[in-house]
């Protein structure tokens, strides 16, 4: 299971938070050196609320909003990738610039490293796929069916950006229902209009 402090730092004076914070520091920093750290990660503060960041030494193989209970998905990867899930903010650095610069408008590709184990099959082939839609860029769900090479899989197509491991940085959010109405997402209807809002405004003042 993770592990993370910060629960309890609430409850210690200033002198014990101190001395917490550089145990779990030595801690993170030993982990790393005997290669006991199998999923790092961190949250960071974002325009469409708070996003967990998780990473395994493949790369990035989490993004998840807090709609989705992040200890419910620290508790998943510890189940499907390894229990030895710790939060260590300095491995995620390069991945939370990132999504700052995207959200502050000054990026519109991310050129991180991904490990895409938790899909697979199909589901896979629609998350290559979705990285090759861009930005502020829509397709429908039959699009992407149909660029996939199952035009009838309409519906799998929905359930694998459901399952999207990596919101936002695969952009799921992307793909919208052919009558142009949204469609569902993750992070919830509020989260998907307004990266496509901010997407479209930044294209149309390039």
């Amino acid at each position: 299971m993770s592990t993370d402090a910060s629960d309890v730092f609430g409850r210690l004076s200033p002198t014990d938070t101190a001395s917490m914070a550089r145990l779990h520091t030595a801690l993170v920093r030993r982990a790393a050196q005997e290669d006991l750290l199998d999923v790092a990660y961190r949250t960071v503060d974002s325009p469409v609320g708070s996003l967990l960041l998780a990473a395994t030494p493949r790369g990035l193989v989490r993004v998840a909003y807090a709609s989705e209970d992040h200890e419910a998905v620290l508790a998943k990867l510890a189940a499907k990738i390894s229990p030895r899930v710790l939060r260590a903010p300095a491995r995620l650095d390069t991945a939370a610039r990132e999504l700052e610069e995207y959200f502050a408008r000054r990026r519109r590709s991310f050129d991180l490293t991904l490990d895409l184990r938790l899909a697979h099959g199909f589901r896979r082939q629609v998350l290559d796929h979705l990285r090759s839609i861009g930005y502020a860029r829509t397709e429908s769900y039959a699009d992407v069916a149909a660029a996939t090479g199952s035009p009838a899989a309409v519906r799998a197509v929905g359930s694998a950006c459901a399952t999207n491991p990596l919101p936002v940085v695969v952009p799921c959010h992307r793909v919208v229902r052919s009558d142009g109405t949204l469609g569902g997402y993750a992070g919830g209807a509020a989260a998907k209009s307004a990266l496509l809002t901010m997407e479209s405004a930044s294209d149309s003042h390039r």
